[in-house]
């Protein structure tokens, strides 16, 4: 009896919990909760774990604990990417140069909020002398219903109080690249001195410059992810009568629901969006947008039931 509770208490004290702060393809690092100490763990490259993931290390066993959120992307293939786990917000980096792909906002701001994640805009470069009217025009289409900061990574401009409110919070930053998220991220904890990479002049796009995700602790408390930058952000797991409830800019449509709860608010009798539509309180632009994105979800949808039926009659 004496050796077995030896050899569990040796087993417990080989057990450590921590949380996985980088994933370096087929590593990921773990920092442990006891001590701080960081270790690199070996994992298939399709392990399925990403930063932010809450796990038990024996010896070099890595066991992922549950996820009480996630951020899930799809990419122009069709997969899914898990881009960071256990998160209360999503920093969505946009800029003037190079502008973001025409829907990348929207898509962003669904997928966070769908995660029951809070969805903020962070509009960098404001330094740049073309800024100020992309600024105005993501005003009037985000502010309000979505927390928006005007800022600069060069200048320090809007900085401060945007980690201000960051305060006790996991957030993750999103983006296209070249936005300047590495550079945000160097203003803040200045200590991590990311490599930061310029436009291409002719395209207007970024270069690469971040790799890999990793975690980071913030001086004034909280922690925030940085994730390499993706042109494109297809909406996975959003079943099409939800899509409305999500998009930024129908917000008034929450408190009066429509007459069918199927609506997908086209041409439906008793649909709330339509009538505000109608009324001027919803703007044809913000309308055609959501009716793009509908279509896509459906599209998706068919394809996945098309796929299912087939494999129903293999088998």
């Amino acid at each position: 009896m004496d050796d077995t509770n030896r050899n569990n208490r040796k087993k417990n004290a080989c057990r450590q919990e921590g949380t996985l702060v980088a994933h370096l393809g087929v590593a990921v690092e773990v920092r442990f909760d006891a001590t701080g100490e960081k270790k690199i763990i070996r994992v298939k490259r399709n392990s399925g774990h990403v930063v932010g993931d809450r796990v038990t290390v024996d010896s070099d066993l890595l066991i992922r604990q549950k996820r009480k959120s996630q951020l899930t992307r799809m990419d122009a293939r069709g997969k899914k990417h898990c881009i960071g786990a256990n998160l209360d917000a999503v920093c969505i980096v946009a800029a003037c140069e190079p502008l973001p792909p025409p829907g990348f906002i929207d898509r962003a701001v669904i997928a966070a909020r769908a995660a029951h994640l809070r969805p903020i805009l962070l509009v960098n470069k404001c330094d740049l002398p073309n800024s100020k009217q992309y600024e105005k025009e993501l005003k009037k289409t985000y502010a309000g219903p979505v927390s928006l900061f005007i800022l600069s990574a060069i200048t320090g401009t809007g900085v401060d109080r945007f980690t201000a409110n960051l305060s006790g919070l996991r957030s993750i930053f999103v983006g296209p690249t070249g936005v300047g998220k590495s550079s945000l991220l160097n203003r803040i904890c200045p200590a991590i001195n990311l490599q930061t990479g310029a436009l291409h002049e002719s395209r207007k796009r970024g270069r690469h410059t971040t790799t890999v995700s990793t975690l980071h602790r913030l001086k004034g408390g909280g922690e925030l992810i940085d994730s390499p930058g993706f042109i494109d952000f297809g909406l996975a797991d959003i079943p099409v009568t939800d899509l409305a409830f999500h998009f930024p800019g129908f917000e008034r449509s929450h408190d009066t629901p429509c007459q069918f709860r199927n609506c997908l608010h086209r041409s439906e009798p008793g649909c709330t969006i339509t009538s505000l539509l109608d009324r001027g309180r919803i703007s044809q632009e913000r309308y055609k947008t959501y009716l793009s994105i509908l279509h896509e979800l459906e599209s998706l949808e068919n394809e996945l039931r098309y796929r299912e039926k087939n494999k129903r009659r293999k088998k």
